[in-house]
């Protein structure tokens, strides 16, 4: 059976999570990988068959999602085509961890394709939702993978269909302990940012930076270029970690008991809901990293909790289900329909 697995190169997460997952998967059938977007800053340890431009997501300096870059640097014509010419008749089965062009790709050829996302968990009825109904974000999420069929991860199992984090086998073999020190990963901002907020309180901060190509200290705050390795042992030894309300990183810390501080991208509405899930289990959540918050980022320092959470291995399971599931005929090809791209459409566009 030929599958092609999917991936989503926006942020780090996804390249992770197919760390674990190809090997697996490489165990059940003939796999292909397809890579899109380009806002990584891990190299994938495994080979990649197609890199496409897909569609990617851009951040100003300050956290907030950039829509004015985002439309300037998408090319709706060369994603069409993207689309429209891969050849996805060659497999049997698409996987999709939230990447559009293997999904659409499928949908237009009639391929059964799933999702296996964190996206997918998040759209569950049944997972946690803040009170912002932000439809157009909703809209996106639902048809940037336009799969019927979702299995997804999360922070908790919401669902029959909802599984816990995917967990790197690197991470499980850590020895962590407490150092003085706190690692801080925040891509969507500066690091002029980072350093006014974190010089107001006398503790040593491990920052982690895609704009620092050069390791350098200000005072009590040491910045760092992305670095896998240096990064890990970072989350290993620290005291707590703050970043960003996505996925990966968070269930990493959880997964190590550290203290847990999250600030979601403003204006990314999975990452609202994501910190909404982790708020419920008794994470700390910052709106936006303000001196604003100097109380409550005071507060966690001293007395931030560190929560009893375990997550177990399960993804060989999981991958051994979606594939029974196919093989069974539970995925029929029939029932994913087959749109077809009217010339006519791309008039609009030119």
């Amino acid at each position: 059976m030929r599958v092609l697995y999917g991936i989503q190169g926006t942020g780090n997460g996804h390249i992770s999570r197919a760390e674990e997952i190809i090997p697996i998967l490489k165990k059940m059938a003939n796999v292909d990988v397809l890579i899109s977007g380009n806002q990584s800053q891990v190299q994938s340890a495994f080979d990649v068959n197609y890199r496409k431009n897909g569609l990617t997501f851009l951040s100003s300096r300050d956290g907030k999602v950039d829509l004015y870059r985002t439309i300037i640097n998408s090319k709706p014509i060369r994603l069409i085509k993207e689309i429209k010419s891969f050849e996805a008749h060659k497999y049997d089965l698409v996987i999709s961890d939230f990447e559009p062009v293997s999904a659409w790709s499928a949908l237009v050829n009639g391929i059964p394709c799933v999702e296996l996302s964190h996206q997918a968990a998040v759209l569950n009825q049944n997972a946690p939702q803040p009170e912002l109904n932000d439809r157009i974000s909703k809209y996106i999420l639902t048809h940037y993978c336009p799969t019927k069929l979702k299995y997804g991860f999360h922070f908790q199992s919401y669902s029959d269909k909802i599984f816990t984090p995917v967990i790197r086998n690197q991470v499980r073999q850590l020895e962590p302990k407490n150092k003085d020190y706190f690692t801080v990963y925040l891509p969507a901002y500066h690091d002029d940012v980072l350093w006014q907020i974190l010089d107001q309180f006398d503790v040593e901060w491990h920052v982690f930076s895609k704009f620092t190509k050069q390791a350098y200290r200000l005072n009590n705050i040491y910045f760092n270029p992305i670095d896998h390795s240096k990064f890990k042992a970072s989350l290993e030894n620290c005291q707590g970690v703050i970043c960003g309300a996505g996925f990966e990183l968070p269930s990493e810390a959880l997964f190590l008991k550290k203290k847990l501080l999250v600030v979601p991208m403003l204006g990314q509405y999975e990452q609202a809901c994501n910190a909404e899930s982790l708020r419920k289990m008794g994470i700390a959540v910052l709106p936006s990293f303000e001196l604003l918050h100097h109380r409550t980022i005071k507060n966690w320092i001293e007395n931030g909790k560190i929560i009893d959470i375990d997550y177990p291995d399960c993804t060989e399971e999981i991958l051994q289900k979606l594939i029974t599931d196919y093989t069974q005929q539970k995925i029929p090809k029939e029932s994913f329909g087959k749109i077809v791209f009217d010339p006519k459409f791309y008039r609009y566009f030119l």
